[in-house]
């Protein structure tokens, strides 16, 4: 028997060479691309610092900052697709995008690893592509498009866009199993129907659910918050802590609107925390809408595969009127996590490929909130520019 395996291992060696001449000419090419992103920010804030130090809320305080470095690449071989990319912000290293993806033909892909699922219209932007510069409260808020190991399932053929992912909590990127004590786990999904989706006529209807298990106090709560939208100054918005929890529901309906250079997006947002022991479940929700018109530069054109606004070509100047929305706060649940309101203007201008100048003015208040060191109300006017550099 050993003499017979191994003739047939010497055999197999000897074909080798001929089928790797072979192979050579049907094997696809492997290509791999450096990625990278900057973001330079310099913001003031006018008004919003009365009593905070009373209170022990933190300070709004102007000054610049480099809030986000990336450095990463993206590899591909035939239908198979990887990604990987690494952060620095505020002298902290973290892992961002690490996924592999198949390619089953142009309709069908399972992409797997460490990402944000499809979630909502947000799925289709990262947090430095958002038109309106940072990333609607809502969206951060109810937690819609964060990092976790996930299993994603896409079709996109038409009029039609799908997406269902497999989730496991983003601490199992952190600890292991047996020191997490248990995973918490979850499932989403996120369905789209465009009658139009052509370039500069758009009409899309959308809607996403999600399920997800307690990752908070040893799994026994959920943590929902957000900070006024800066990052040079990292002071909080919203925040409800939510005891003795069962597990998260999340509805999310979303609406695109494009007519040449201008174009229309919103999405409501709808959360109930299920809990233990008697207690009543925890409600809320929010929304926000963005109108976008193109100053300068053609119309708007349409990325089918994420179910959005495509990045706007080169010399192009748009500006963005923004309104968010969360009522984070149930009496009945006796969580009080607040109310907020955000009004902003944007203008974003793409100067070639790779660079974007950005400038944001908001309005941004926020009342009806009782958690610790925080003051029930407070409002902050503030005025962001920031210059964007991503490859």
């Amino acid at each position: 028997m050993k003499h017979t395996v191994f003739a047939l291992a010497a055999l197999a060696l000897c074909a080798l060479p001929s089928f790797a001449q072979d192979s050579e000419k049907e094997a696809p090419k492997f290509s791999i691309k450096p990625t990278g992103r900057i973001l330079a920010d310099a913001d003031a804030y006018f008004g919003g610092n009365t009593g905070a130090e009373a209170a022990g809320d933190e300070k709004f305080v102007d000054g610049v900052a480099i809030p986000d470095v990336r450095l990463g690449a993206k590899a591909s071989y035939g239908n198979w697709k990887a990604k990987i990319d690494v952060g620095f912000a505020y002298g902290k290293v973290g892992l961002k995008d690490i996924y592999l993806e198949y390619d089953f033909d142009q309709k069908n892909l399972l992409r797997g690893g460490y990402f944000c699922p499809q979630f909502g219209l947000n799925s289709e932007t990262s947090s430095s592509m958002k038109p309106s510069v940072e990333e609607p409260r809502s969206n951060e808020f109810f937690f819609s498009n964060p990092r976790l190991l996930a299993l994603m399932y896409e079709y996109n053929h038409e009029q039609f866009l799908s997406a269902t992912s497999l989730l496991c909590e983003a601490n199992a990127m952190k600890e292991t199993a047996n020191a997490l004590g248990k995973q918490a786990w979850g499932a989403e999904t996120r369905f789209v129907w465009r009658p139009k989706h052509f370039a500069g006529d758009v009409l899309q209807f959308g809607i996403s659910l999600n399920y997800m298990r307690p990752t908070a106090d040893d799994h026994t709560a959920a943590t929902y918050s957000t900070n006024f939208p800066s990052r040079v100054s990292s002071v909080a918005l919203l925040q409800a802590n939510v005891s003795d929890a069962k597990g998260t529901f999340k509805l999310s309906p979303e609406f695109l609107f494009i007519k040449k250079r201008f174009a229309l997006e919103a999405q409501y947002y709808y959360m109930n925390v299920a809990r233990k022991n008697g207690l009543n479940s925890y409600d809320a929700h929010g929304a926000y809408g963005l109108a976008r018109y193109l100053i300068l530069g053609n119309e708007y054109t349409y990325s089918a595969s994420e179910g959005g606004i495509a990045t706007p070509a080169a010399k192009s100047l748009e500006v963005v009127l923004g309104y968010d929305y969360v009522n984070a706060s149930d009496r009945s649940a006796k969580v009080m996590g607040g109310i907020s309101n955000d009004i902003s203007c944007s203008f974003n201008y793409y100067i070639n490929s790779w660079m974007i100048a950005r400038l944001r003015y908001s309005y941004t208040n926020v009342r009806d909130r009782e958690v610790e060191n925080l003051m029930q109300k407070r409002h902050v006017n503030t005025l962001e520019a920031r210059l964007q550099i991503i490859f």
